[in-house]
């Protein structure tokens, strides 16, 4: 009886050892693997890629995690990344339609410090800022956006979301994206058919006037060529913009005309003058007016041409159009 207690007993302490030693070998398995996970995102954090911008081959970050998108921070926020800086003009103000609130300015007119103060690894431009691309580049990788891509907004969001390396986000924004322009694009449609539709600005400023947008603008020309809106036929001759002279607004007889100051808000102080315009009598008496069919709208997001802004105009549309 007492060799068996004593069997039993050596069995149970070599089961005991047994154990220990299985739970210490997965211990080490786990550690093992703790430790491959953290240098795989370390490496994943320090791993560059050789692309290709505006001006050539770039190398940037695999998985950028602070990054500047000079006027592309719409893109970013579409693809759920936060900008570490948020773009600025002195004359122009801020992309306040963006909400971003919390998130610096940055002067694009003014000193690189604010950039470099904000330790970006890797800088994406939009077009118009050439001149000191060599400066930014010396900051941290600097991507600038290729011309066939810049006014192409759903290129531009491929190619930020490639950049930041989530290029299956952008698939999805997308699919959302496209079904909202399919879905307004109908209702517009059924509720006005082919009347016609004009894009104002008010620019505001020393000398007021009023500049009419054409078809190809890179702002508002979506909604003509992706919503099917029927243009004014002056929209069709106009690249751009163009002022209207004060003897042709009498025949500005679009049936809806889209209007938005070029700074501030309606009620900004600075621009009473500007909107005293539209107090006119030859404004006063153009079939828009006098129909109700003037829409008064916020600048900023009817001054961008990215996802974001577009998705909002098409939400304005909707509301002012579609009764």
């Amino acid at each position: 009886m007492a060799v068996q207690t004593i069997g039993s007993i050596r069995k149970i302490r070599w089961l005991v050892v047994l154990l220990a030693i299985m739970v210490s070998l997965a211990g080490c398995g786990d550690a093992k693997e703790t430790s491959t996970n953290e240098e795989k995102n370390k490496q994943e954090n320090s791993d560059t890629r050789k692309v290709n911008d505006a001006f050539g081959e770039v190398e940037v970050p695999v998985k950028p995690k602070r990054v500047a998108g000079i006027y592309l921070e719409d893109y970013m926020l579409a693809l759920g990344v936060e900008p570490i800086v948020q773009w600025y003009h002195p004359s122009w103000g801020k992309q306040d339609y963006l909400g971003l609130t919390d998130v610096p300015l940055f002067d694009i007119t003014g000193s690189l410090e604010a950039m470099i103060e904000n330790n970006p690894d890797l800088i994406i431009l939009n077009g118009g800022m050439d001149d000191s691309y060599q400066l930014y580049s010396k900051i941290a990788p600097t991507y600038r956006l290729p011309d066939e891509v810049i006014g192409n907004a759903e290129e531009t969001l491929k190619t930020v979301a490639d950049l930041l390396g989530i290029p299956e986000k952008a698939t999805s924004v997308l699919e959302d994206y496209k079904q909202k322009i399919t879905d307004t694009k109908e209702k517009l449609e059924e509720a006005i058919g082919r009347q016609t539709v004009a894009v104002v600005r008010l620019d505001v400023g020393d000398k007021p006037e009023l500049r009419l947008f054409g078809l190809n603008n890179a702002y508002t020309g979506s909604i003509y060529r992706d919503l099917g809106l029927e243009p004014f036929p002056w929209v069709k001759n106009i690249e751009a913009h163009d002022v209207i002279s004060q003897e042709k607004i009498p025949e500005l007889t679009a049936d809806h005309i889209i209007i938005f100051p070029s700074d501030g808000t309606w009620d900004s102080k600075s621009n009473e003058k500007a909107v005293a315009l539209l107090d006119d009598p030859l404004w006063k008496n153009i079939p828009a007016v006098k129909n109700g069919h003037v829409y008064q709208l916020e600048r900023s997001h009817w001054q961008s041409g990215a996802i974001t802004a577009n998705t909002m105009k098409m939400d304005d549309l909707l509301k002012f159009l579609v009764k």
